[in-house]
């Protein structure tokens, strides 16, 4: 049921208007996504690639095949997560927590198979100054 309402909210968002504070560039970069701490007593869990959907410097829209990671879930309340964006010939790492995600069915945001799109809220700390000179980019 909760996974319904999330969806329900992001469909309102879209006809009642958007409330985020940065703009959002619809832009596909790589992105590698892991946790930031592994449980306690077990070996890193790795991490999963795929690609943003929009990004803004408040935050990433990120879309991947799983949101499960060596019996961990990427969408814990208060998970910390490393982001490493591709930007061009640079990487940036970047430090966030998950505030929602949406399960996208097969033809949704052209998946050829089922995915995830996990919004993510990043953190100060990290490569930020990077990421903010990308933006200014695209402007």
């Amino acid at each position: 049921m909760p996974e319904r309402l999330r969806t329900i909210a992001s469909r309102l968002r879209e006809f009642v208007g958007n409330r985020r504070r940065a703009p959002r560039r619809r832009v596909r970069l790589a992105v590698f996504v892991s946790l930031l701490d592994p449980a306690p007593g077990q070996p890193p869990a790795g991490g999963v690639a795929g690609h943003t959907r929009d990004v803004s410097g408040d935050g990433l829209g990120v879309i991947l095949p799983a949101i499960h990671l060596g019996g961990r879930y990427l969408v814990g309340e208060g998970v910390p997560l490393r982001v490493t964006l591709k930007l061009g010939e640079q990487s940036a790492r970047l430090y966030g927590t998950p505030v929602r995600y949406e399960r996208l069915e097969e033809g949704q945001e052209g998946q050829t198979s089922p995915a995830f799109l996990l919004g993510i809220r990043l953190h100060e700390d990290g490569d930020r100054a990077l990421l903010t000179e990308y933006l200014k980019g695209l402007k």
